[in-house]
C-alpha cells in the first residue's frame, strides 16, 4: 500500500468517524426546533378550535345557563396543553 493510499484511507476513516459521531449524537438543529414549535402549536390549536366549534353547535342545539362554547374552548386549551406537554417530554425537552 502506497503512502497516498494510506492517506486516502485515513481521510475516509476520519470522515466515517465524523459521520457516525454526528448520527449518534446529533447537535440541536434550528429546523428541528421550528418543527417542534409547529407540532406544539397544532397540538394546542386543533383541540381548542374543535372544542369551540363543538361548543358553538351545542349552544345552538342545547341552550344552557352557561356557555358551551367557553367551557369547551377552555377544555380544548387544557387538553391541547397536555398533548403539547407530552410531545415536548417525548422529544427530549424534559431531560
Amino acid at each position: 500500500m502506497s503512502e497516498d493510499d494510506k492517506r486516502r484511507a485515513e481521510r475516509i476513516g476520519h470522515g466515517a468517524r465524523r459521520m457516525k459521531t454526528a448520527r449518534d449524537d446529533p447537535a440541536p438543529s434550528p429546523l428541528r426546533g421550528i418543527g417542534t414549535f409547529g407540532m406544539v402549536g397544532w397540538s394546542v390549536a386543533v383541540p381548542t378550535v374543535g372544542g369551540a366549534l363543538l361548543g358553538f353547535w351545542l349552544d345552538r342545539t342545547l341552550p344552557q345557563d352557561f356557555s358551551w362554547t367557553l367551557a369547551l374552548l377552555l377544555a380544548g386549551v387544557v387538553i391541547g396543553g397536555l398533548i403539547a406537554w407530552g410531545w415536548i417530554d417525548r422529544e427530549g425537552g424534559g431531560k
